[in-house]
């Protein structure tokens, strides 16, 4: 445990951010890029698979695939590539990484999202097609029903990512749940909301379409997901559950001591002491 005396500034190493917003503009360039090229207008993909369903399935699968490979890697390493708002603001309200720490990732997240998105534009009239992305309700479905669907695949994601990482037998296959998590999630709920459960995510796209129906949709439900998924591990038969660690892999990485902050940690003093 690392003690810092009252008054004393928690360093903020550049790296972990400069990591994050590498990540999350690598998800949004990657990931948007592989739902383009399966539901853009004239995509090959459509003629090799007519079934919207089953395009849903892979789309999901490789954008999960995406977030999964960027935990495995170096960024990951360097990061805990949370690359979602929501998944900081989880940790965070576990007190697993400092405010400070957690505003700062969510200022790189957002700009990650915005950076990833413009090579987007490159797809030209296919990412013009579905507006390079961007999320919207689906066709019949009000914005009361996406903001139900954001909230809803948004807890699902939270809960799921807790419930890998609290367990140490199995925490090591962590970004392995996010592939068929958002293969199942995209299939079942994308037709509602577009299945963003990431506002960065979100929000890139939407700076480069100039399309923002219901943007705050993509805000507040991924919020309220979010925390609906910290109150049932916090408040429910699931608190015995405790997640040690703010980061998806590479668990044993945390050099500056961001990572690891305790339940309890800040005493009346002013201290302030974190595992390293």
């Amino acid at each position: 445990m690392v003690e810092r005396a009252p008054g004393e500034k928690f360093p903020l190493p550049l790296t972990i951010f400069i990591s994050e917003l590498a990540g999350t503009g690598l998800l949004v360039a990657v990931g948007i890029s592989m739902v383009i090229l399966n539901f853009g207008r004239g995509s090959p993909v459509a003629l090799l698979v007519p079934g919207e369903g089953f395009r849903r399935i892979i789309t999901g699968f490789l954008f999960g695939s995406t977030g999964c490979l960027i935990a495995l890697s170096p960024i990951g390493r360097e990061s805990g590539a949370h690359i979602n708002p929501v998944v900081t603001l989880a940790f965070w309200s576990l007190r697993k990484i400092r405010g400070v720490h957690a505003f700062w990732y969510v200022v790189a997240q957002l700009a990650g999202g915005i950076l990833g998105a413009l090579p987007l534009v490159a797809w030209g009239r296919m990412g013009e097609s579905i507006h390079f992305g961007a999320t919207v309700p689906g066709y019949g479905y009000d914005v009361w029903a996406a903001l139900a669907g954001e909230t809803a695949t948004t807890f699902c994601l939270v809960a799921g990512l807790f419930s890998f990482i609290r367990r140490r037998s199995i925490r090591r296959f962590t970004p392995l749940l996010f592939p068929f998590l958002y293969a199942l999630m995209v299939f079942l709920e994308a037709p509602v909301s577009g299945t963003s459960t990431n506002p960065a995510r979100s929000l890139g796209p939407a700076v480069v379409s100039g399309q923002w129906q219901a943007w705050w949709v993509y805000w507040m439900g991924p919020v309220i997901g979010s925390l609906l998924a910290v109150s049932a591990f916090r408040f429910t038969w699931l608190r015995h559950m405790e997640v040690e660690i703010a980061k998806l892999y590479h668990f044993e990485h945390d050099p500056h001591g961001v990572f690891g902050v305790r339940a309890g940690s800040h005493d009346k003093g002013g201290r302030d002491s974190s595992k390293n």
